[in-house]
């Protein structure tokens, strides 16, 4: 048996531009989608011909003929044809669902690298026939003769031939989505202006994005698409103002197609190991998968239908012992924009917080510098089951740049190892220190940084850096530095 207790890492990244349904898109399969992302991925991180121990990929709308979509896909790319994968669906959480399962089974040892992904067109929609016209394709199938066939057709209307297109209704209530999501911003008052001021900050920080490069090695050209097709960043409040309520057409709406997220096409898809798997592709890992928290709530007995985010926040802050202050980025699902204002409202409710979380007190508020600082579904789109800090290497010493907002990083080869620490740990450790730096800019919290040494407010940073780096220390990770500021 494997070994237990391996960190669960995320090694690399790729996804297809995302497109508006019926656009760039109109003729593609969400086959064809996810091969593009997951062929992006192979051919950035060198991956042809590799055997991957698993991957799972998942699509909420899904067609019949896409019963065995993962395998499908992995045997249309240059992977090993021997890398085995599974279906996953968990509506919106489709994607984080299919990430957390291969991180797991990476953290176990029971596999050393993974794949994990989504995708989702509404350009391609499965159609249904009628249930009558079912009914006589499958007489029709199984007729003994000429007679038995007629009787079957005999049984055909132009009624029967009316085709069933997929619903966004919920069945229980038959509201869609955003009509509930009307139902809770009445009830935690939210106004449109916030809702516009909301989405104006998802694209505004989504085209600050893509002209800061940090889209560059994410997003991969396809179909002629180079860059998101939804993405508006010459948008205003002014234009979103002039914009007519689509859930609620009375004076009382506020949901309107700039404030919610837009039927969108695309893939995306993760590199999951650990570090066996990162030490077999010769990879650095980017991030470590520390814990996860699902939940529902009960909307047929009046729960907002999107206010689940709510408890599993909580629980996961809770079990880890954290607040929203501990986090240098926080990214909320952009459904709607009055979604996520619900939440966070919610969150602020020392009455929704002990009736509802069973907290003594108020989750609290969350610094909207910090809220998805490189646009959310609002500005990006929402691929349904698709929906997920810069650190450059090279040279010979670790500093936070403030003028680029860049984090510099050696290559790990040139960290030392000792009796009591390995040499990942070592580098882990001094990129900690410098994750300190880097979270004191001042469009996070805005900490003085000094003029080097000898200055006290300098002197402040480097031993509030020391403090991050402690705590590395404390699982067994350390490491010197040095810091430009």
């Amino acid at each position: 048996m494997k070994s237990q207790g391996n960190r669960a890492l995320i090694l690399g990244s790729a996804r297809v531009p995302f497109a508006k349904s019926q656009t760039s898109y109109s003729n593609v399969t969400r086959k064809d989608l996810l091969v593009g992302a997951l062929n992006g991925l192979v051919h950035q991180y060198k991956l042809q011909g590799r055997l991957i121990d698993d991957s799972a990929f998942g699509a909420v709308m899904n067609s019949s003929a896409d019963f065995n979509l993962s395998r499908e896909v992995i045997l249309s790319t240059d992977l090993h044809p021997d890398s085995p994968a599974y279906n996953v669906q968990r509506a919106c959480g489709t994607g984080l669902e299919t990430t957390w399962q291969i991180a797991m089974k990476a953290h176990t040892g029971a596999i050393d690298i993974g794949i994990a992904g989504g995708v989702d067109t509404n350009s391609d929609l499965p159609i249904e026939v009628s249930k009558r016209f079912q009914r006589v394709l499958l007489d029709l199938n199984k007729a003994r003769g000429f007679g038995e066939q007629l009787k079957a057709l005999s049984r055909m209307s132009l009624a029967a031939l009316k085709p069933g297109v997929p619903s966004v209704n919920e069945p229980r209530t038959l509201k869609s989505m955003g009509e509930h999501c009307e139902l809770m911003v009445k009830e935690w008052k939210v106004s449109r202006e916030e809702q516009d001021e909301l989405a104006l900050a998802s694209h505004k920080n989504g085209a600050r994005a893509y002209e800061e490069g940090f889209y560059d090695d994410l997003v991969h050209p396809f179909e002629g698409l180079k860059k998101d097709g939804t993405l508006r960043g010459d948008t205003s409040l002014e234009k979103l103002a002039k914009l007519k309520p689509v859930f609620d057409p009375t004076p009382a709406g506020t949901l309107t197609a700039g404030n919610s997220s837009p039927l969108t096409d695309g893939a995306a898809v993760v590199l999951i190991g650990n570090e066996r798997g990162a030490d077999k592709l010769g990879l650095k890992p980017l991030a470590q998968l520390v814990d996860v928290q699902v939940a529902a709530v009960n909307f047929v007995k009046g729960e907002g239908l999107l206010m689940a985010p709510t408890k599993a926040v909580s629980q996961l802050l809770e079990r880890n012992g954290l607040t929203f202050a501990d986090f240098d980025y926080i990214e909320i699902h952009e459904a709607f924009a009055g979604q996520v204002l619900c939440n966070m409202k919610a969150w602020e409710s020392e009455k929704y917080c002990r009736e509802v979380l069973g907290r003594k007190a108020a989750l609290g508020s969350i610094d909207r510098k910090r809220l998805n600082t490189v646009g959310s579904s609002l500005a990006i789109g929402h691929p349904f089951a698709a929906t997920g800090a810069r650190i450059e290497h090279g040279g010979d010493r670790a500093f936070y740049r403030p003028s680029t907002d860049t984090i510099h990083m050696p290559d790990e080869g040139l960290f030392c190892g000792t009796d009591t620490m390995t040499r990942s740990e070592s580098y882990f450790a001094v990129l900690g220190h410098e994750a300190i730096h880097w979270s004191g800019a001042e469009h996070r919290l805005n900490r003085a940084f000094g003029k080097r040494f000898g200055d006290a407010a300098y002197a402040a940073e480097e031993l509030v850096a020391l403090s991050g780096q402690s705590g590395c220390e404390l699982s067994g990770q350390s490491g010197a530095t040095r810091s430009e500021l």
